[in-house]
């Protein structure tokens, strides 16, 4: 009876750590994935922005690991991407242009919309300073002592969120900025803006992620900030599976809640810290 106790003992030490090392991970991972989806493809339209700051380089793995989705991001202006929203090109949408998404959902593309998170846009340029701006702290004053000067300008002229803001700034400016021979239209994403203009000592309206996470490589200093017009709210979208029924709705909505649950809302919230000394976006889901 002994020598059958002393097997039984021994077996089990042989089989906990197996058991536990199998368990153990399910236990205490509340978050991971419990089912692969019927449906794993998603498709992300977003800004580049999100993109060009390294942000969804720490977001979509951890979405994908613990959900089994697979996303497949389209870094776009953020015109385009509602388009690729409303021509049911894409599941979900993560973008920063709030006038033009309420006129997405009014018009039935959209099924849910709820803010992310938000940063602000800047005014950059030149040390040189030719427009001389560094002093003012309105940011249509800005753009008028832009155009006085005559000073160059790289616009991203892409329609994207950033594009929307700075022709708008333009426009509560009284400023027509069109066919200026001092005004530049890059027609690329903001990385790309941003090199144009360090390259040719020109300012840029931009937002203040993507120029963080590029400024070792620019020649350019921020002149403008914290003026309101100058807030940059991001909303996350889901795409409407009435209206396209080949929308991966499953998927979108599962990238939405992620992307508002506090874990998620708590990465936000510290990605940039470690690297440029503060966050590069500000969370905003309640």
């Amino acid at each position: 009876m002994k020598h059958i106790s002393r097997i039984f003992l021994w077996a089990l030490l042989l089989v906990l750590p197996i058991i536990f090392s199998a368990c153990g991970p399910t236990a205490i991972s509340t978050r991971a994935s419990t089912s692969q989806p019927a449906n794993p493809d998603v498709i992300l339209a977003t800004t580049t922005s999100t993109q060009d700051s390294g942000l969804l380089d720490v977001l979509i793995p951890l979405f994908e690991a613990e959900t089994g989705y697979k996303v497949k991001t389209v870094a776009v202006g953020t015109g385009q991407a509602l388009k690729m929203g409303e021509e049911g090109n894409a599941d979900v949408l993560l973008v920063h242009a709030p006038k033009s998404e309420e006129e997405f959902m009014a018009n039935g593309f959209g099924k849910d919309r709820v803010p992310v998170m938000h940063n602000d846009f800047i005014i950059v340029g030149p040390e040189s300073d030719p427009a001389g701006i560094k002093d003012i702290i309105s940011v249509l004053d800005a753009m008028k002592a832009i155009y006085n000067a005559g000073s160059l300008f790289v616009s991203r002229g892409d329609d994207s969120g950033t594009n929307k803001k700075e022709l708008d700034l333009w426009s509560k400016a009284e400023i027509d900025s069109q066919g200026q021979s001092w005004y530049l239209e890059s027609g690329q994403g903001m990385g790309a803006t941003l090199t144009i203009a360090s390259e040719k000592g020109a300012y840029t309206l931009t937002d203040r992620g993507t120029f963080l996470a590029q400024k070792e490589n620019l020649n350019l200093v921020i002149f403008l900030e914290g003026d309101p017009p100058l807030l940059n709210p991001y909303h996350v979208i889901t795409v409407n599976p009435e209206k396209w029924q080949k929308a991966n709705y499953d998927g979108a909505i599962a990238f939405y809640n992620f992307l508002t649950m506090p874990e998620t809302q708590k990465v936000i919230s510290e990605f940039g810290v470690e690297q440029f000394g503060e966050p590069l976006f500000f969370p905003d889901a309640e």
